[in-house]
């Protein structure tokens, strides 16, 4: 039997790519991400209470990733991009359907116009369709005793700095309030793949229209540069 779905609302986030987003949801506080519903779910009564619950659960596809398929065995990042586990012992985006799940900060519900939560600490790319949103419930979805599996904890995060280019940079260009700490925590939570690990490259990563340009050699990451990039 097929089924089909079709979005409730659409993600907007400063996150513009996939490399750089953290690869879980709550490691990136300061990212803040917009779902606006969609017609004709857009109705004040649809979100009725919600404002209610500290925490939400957002069900989403992983649009991005639809053409590569999906494959048994993935190499998750946490066991350094080598080791392998079965795609349902994961949380890889390539899956047999492209769902994705993250708990996340509700912030703010607006109803003034077309409805529209502010998330915290999402892990969503820009454009991202949502197909439901659900409240977290402590009680019976808290289990400090759970077993983690590999995932034995959060990661170890970077020391970040900054050049004085980069600083004059920032002061310059007068990007979103807040923009200096999501870089900061993009960037300690250490955004390259698991098996790269060359101090000479300076890799780039795209926050709202902003190219942040860093290098990282051992724990120590250092922003290089910003620019803005042109938009379409």
């Amino acid at each position: 039997m097929n089924y089909s779905f079709e979005p409730i609302g659409v993600i907007r986030s400063p996150y513009r790519e996939k490399f750089g987003i953290p690869r879980q949801p709550s490691l990136v506080s300061a990212a803040r991400v917009t779902l606006e519903l969609l017609p004709p779910y857009d109705h004040p009564d649809c979100v009725r209470g919600l404002a209610d619950f500290s925490h939400v659960w957002i069900h989403f596809v992983f649009h991005e990733t639809l053409a590569r398929g999906w494959q048994p065995l993935v190499r998750p990042p946490r066991l350094g991009g080598n080791a392998k586990v079965g795609v349902f012992a994961s949380r890889s985006t390539h899956r047999p359907n492209p769902i994705g799940l993250s708990l996340v900060e509700l912030a703010s519900v607006n109803t003034a116009g077309r409805v529209m939560l502010e998330l915290a600490g999402a892990d969503l790319l820009d454009g991202t369709p949502v197909l439901d949103i659900k409240p977290y419930i402590p009680f019976v979805e808290s289990r400090p005793e759970a077993r983690g599996g590999f995932v034995d904890g959060p990661p170890p995060r970077l020391s970040v700095a900054w050049s004085d280019n980069a600083l004059r940079q920032l002061a310059e260009l007068a990007p979103p309030p807040g923009f200096a700490e999501l870089v900061e925590q993009v960037l300690a939570q250490d955004p390259r793949p698991a098996y790269q690990n060359d101090p000479g490259r300076v890799y780039g990563v795209m926050l709202y229209c902003y190219n942040v340009r860093f290098a990282i050699d051992g724990e120590h990451a250092l922003v290089l540069e910003i620019l803005r990039e042109n938009q379409n």
